[in-house]
């Protein structure tokens, strides 16, 4: 196995120096900028949570719209906490008052696709509905009452490369397991 050069580049989303979550991580995986975030929850919705997680998403835009221009191969990769569409949610109109699923938040995340990021999951499964998160009440995973939270956004530079990916929905079926599945992707080689 060939070892890989990590290289930090930041902790902090740029935008709020007191802001201290730890929220935010960028690192350079050869020539691969990979920031790995964890965007704000955002409920209970309308509040203070919830305007934090707008401005934070601003932030992040902004930083994203940097890394577009730069033209480099980048993965915007973690839980954004955004159910993008109808197709992402079993029974979209229990959700319309929640902070994951509000419109306000759904716009942003379209936005930043518009900047030419690509979704990979969803260009891997265009018509399907998956989901990255099951809730542990009401037997969410036994029933397949899920989200789709989790994301990896392919900046234009990288996006072409993609092969293949998937979501590990088993392992979110196993004793103590995460409410959350993990997601991957294959990119081929340069």
């Amino acid at each position: 196995m060939v070892e890989k050069e990590i290289t930090e580049v930041t902790r902090v989303l740029p935008g709020n120096v007191e802001d201290n979550h730890s929220r935010y991580l960028e690192a350079i995986i050869d020539d691969t900028l990979i920031c790995c975030l964890y965007l704000p929850n955002g409920n209970p919705y309308p509040g203070p949570k919830f305007d934090y997680k707008m401005a934070w998403i601003k932030r992040f835009k902004k930083r994203a719209a940097q890394l577009i221009k730069m033209d480099i191969p980048a993965i915007l990769i973690g839980d954004f906490n955004i159910i993008p569409t109808e197709l992402d949610v079993y029974k979209p109109q229990k959700w319309e008052n929640n902070a994951l699923y509000r419109m306000e938040a759904r716009k942003e995340f379209k936005s930043l696709l518009k900047q030419g990021w690509t979704d990979s999951v969803r260009r891997l499964f265009p018509d399907q509905a998956v989901y990255t998160f099951w809730d542990y009440l009401w037997n969410a995973y036994g029933r397949n009452a899920g989200l789709r939270l989790d994301h990896i956004l392919l900046s234009p530079k990288i996006a072409p490369r993609l092969i293949e990916g998937g979501i590990d929905r088993h392992v979110r079926g196993w004793q103590k397991s995460s409410d959350h599945a993990p997601v991957w992707i294959r990119l081929k080689a340069k």
